[in-house]
């Protein structure tokens, strides 16, 4: 039995008996003599056997100098996870763990059934683990004991705090002893990590191993230059070639994972689906059907990228290029686990690279560039697979003699060899064909491509549809599977527009918008038969000339100055109108004051119009307050003069 420095025996025993022959460096860290009891701090990345490491460093807590769990009234240990699938994955880790000690470990998560859990409540377990939202609603109802934690664990802390789980994990601490030891385990330190612990620790050590400074050394990460319409072929293509014992595909949406999981069911792989919208119970099945080989491949939106451990997973494969550097990662995470080596394989459209080659710039990933499998690689492949078979290796058995014999006899070895290669192939989807698209190295270019031999295409689109070259090219690109390399002069005309395109690119562009000839619903491509007339001697655009700028002509007449007004000037008065209107020098009359009667205005030299008939006392400058109604001094901030 291998003796592992600092753990108790029976925690040795179990980890023996799991296979472990050396720890993490992360579990190593934990079991320092001089942290034991001290509040922990840990940047632990995904796959570093974080969940035994803190198994490892509470046992001191809770079994003291014994190495059986005593009988407790209520609960000692406490762990929150951010996700049902991570706080599961987390049970069955330290039921093993804890097992050969006596150790009872329940876990109280969303989607499960509640009463089922506050009777595992009752019966007095040692350590619980739940999703926070549970948790809480356990602690309101009185069904949760806290009294006598000794201990809370905070797994994945960075996401539950970005999941908006601030107030549940401050009310579940805040109800915890005040004298219990926290550990917070975390991908990343940021700001608010830092704040919570400074809040709910006491003078915590900071745990930062090599093995995480080093981000998924065991991943080989590999980068898919595709047309845009070869997403799902290309992602066909990659679960033939490698073969994997069991593979995750991300997709961005829920609707993406149904329709991909759609379409590699009908092309013969055995999927299940992992989104939001499934129940707990649904999940938990997909889960299992991964783990005891009855599905190799699971399509799920990023809900999965955290908390799913599945053994010997040697294969993800981004469907939609991940949002930012923190998905990736967590992504790429589910392989290359404790030691293993995975891959994880990006499908990126050409028109995207250059996002891409900036979010694995910023996640500090080296990614090899490439273009997914061909038929013929990936048939080679099958070949190899197939000879390297460990059952041409075996014996013949008794039992099986008469039977070859029979089988020699009746047809020929190559005969034989040809059946026994076709059977094992039928066994396999067929890979798709892929659009040929244009070299990886493209972008790397400094120069533009050669158009000497160029093709020229017309556009059923032109200057009366305001047709312009700034949504031309990318609705070229997007529909014909090129890139603006392989585009030159675009020369836009009254009723039609003029593109030019690279030769090795145009049987390509046709393939891929298909017979029609339709890019866009009233938009038809043809094939012009050579040069247009109007790009050999510049285009004569058929809009008409535009009148030449005169700075001092203004932009339109002023009100009586003559001459048209734009229909945008609104006229705010009339003066010709009998009775009334805008004295001179004065506002326009405001009927309201005067109960709808009209005046004659100020007549010149009279006294100012007051609203009353028969005119009124002069302004006498004094402030008024206009609120009272009466003419009241205004009580406010003036000075007496």
């Amino acid at each position: 039995m291998t003796e592992f420095h600092g753990v108790i025996p029976t925690l040795n025993s179990a980890l023996t008996k799991r296979g472990y022959t050396t720890l993490t460096p992360v579990q190593q860290a934990v079991l320092a003599p001089e942290l034991q009891g001290c509040d922990l701090l840990v940047s632990a990345q995904t796959g570093s056997g974080k969940t035994v490491a803190f198994g490892l460093a509470l046992a001191p807590t809770l079994l003291g100098d014994s190495q059986f769990f005593p009988k407790v009234p209520a609960p000692m240990a406490l762990v929150i996870a951010p996700t049902r699938e991570l706080a599961l994955q987390v049970t069955r880790e330290l039921e093993w763990l804890y097992g050969s000690s006596g150790g009872t470990v329940v876990s109280c998560v969303g989607g499960m059934d509640m009463r089922a859990e506050r009777q595992a409540l009752n019966s007095k377990p040692h350590v619980v683990v739940g999703t926070p939202g549970r948790l809480k609603d356990h602690i309101e109802r009185g069904y949760f004991d806290t009294s006598q934690l000794k201990a809370v664990v905070l797994d994945e802390a960075d996401e539950m705090l970005d999941m908006g789980f601030h107030e549940e994990l401050q009310y579940i601490l805040d109800t915890s002893p005040k004298e219990r030891r926290t550990l917070m385990f975390s991908a990343t330190v940021a700001k608010n990590i830092a704040t919570m612990a400074k809040r709910y620790q006491k003078d915590a050590k900071r745990i930062t191993t090599k093995e995480e400074e080093k981000q998924h050394a065991d991943i080989e990460y590999h980068a898919l230059s595709i047309a845009p319409s070869d997403r799902e072929n290309a992602i066909i293509n990659l679960l033939r070639y490698h073969n994997a014992k069991n593979a995750i595909i991300f997709c961005g949406t829920r609707v993406e994972v149904n329709h991909l999981t759609s379409r590699l069911t009908n092309r013969g792989f055995s999927v299940v689906a992992l989104s939001g919208e499934l129940s707990q119970a649904e999940r938990s099945h997909a889960l299992q059907a991964l783990r005891d080989g009855r599905a190799r491949v699971c399509v799920a939106t990023d809900v999965a990228s955290r908390g799913i451990d599945l053994p010997g997973l040697a294969l993800v494969i981004h469907a939609d290029i991940p949002k930012n550097r923190d998905i990736l990662l967590h992504r790429s995470g589910r392989t290359g686990r404790a030691g293993s080596k995975g891959v994880s394989a990006l499908i990126v459209p050409h028109n995207a690279r250059r996002r891409a080659e900036m979010m694995l710039r910023n996640a500090q990933v080296t990614a090899t560039w490439g273009k997914p499998p061909s038929i013929e690689s990936i048939l080679e492949r099958d070949h190899e697979r197939f000879l390297a078979n460990p059952v041409f290796s075996e014996p013949v058995k008794d039992s099986e003699k008469s039977a070859i014999a029979e089988l020699l006899a009746r047809y020929q070895p190559e005969q034989v060899a040809a059946a026994l290669m076709r059977l094992h192939n039928a066994q396999n989807p067929a890979p798709e064909e892929l659009l040929d698209t244009a070299p990886v190295a493209a972008a790397h270019k400094t120069g533009r491509d050669d158009f000497s031999n160029s093709v020229w295409i017309s556009l059923s689109v032109g200057h009366d549809a305001s047709a312009e070259a700034r949504w031309i090219l990318p609705m070229l690109c997007g529909r014909g599977n090129i890139t603006k390399r392989n585009i030159g002069a675009i020369k836009i005309q009254q009723n039609e527009t003029h593109v030019e395109l690279t030769a090795d690119c145009v049987d390509g562009f046709f393939k891929a918008i298909g017979d029609s000839g339709k890019i866009e619903k009233n938009i038809v491509v043809s094939r012009l038969k050579g040069a247009p007339e109007a790009s050999k001697g510049g285009y004569d655009d058929a809009r008409p000339p535009r009148k030449p700028f005169d700075k001092n002509k203004p932009r339109f007449a002023k009100p009586g100055e003559g001459g048209e007004k734009p229909k945008h000037f609104k006229k705010k008065y009339d003066d010709r109108k009998p009775g009334g209107g805008k004295p001179e020098g004065g506002k326009p009359h405001d009927a309201k004051r005067d109960g709808g009667q009209r005046s004659e205005g100020k007549p010149s030299g009279g006294k100012p119009y007051s609203g009353k008939p028969g005119g009124g006392k002069p302004f006498d400058g004094k402030p008024r307050d206009t609120k009272s109604g009466g003419g009241k001094k205004f009580k406010g901030n003036f000075k007496k003069k």
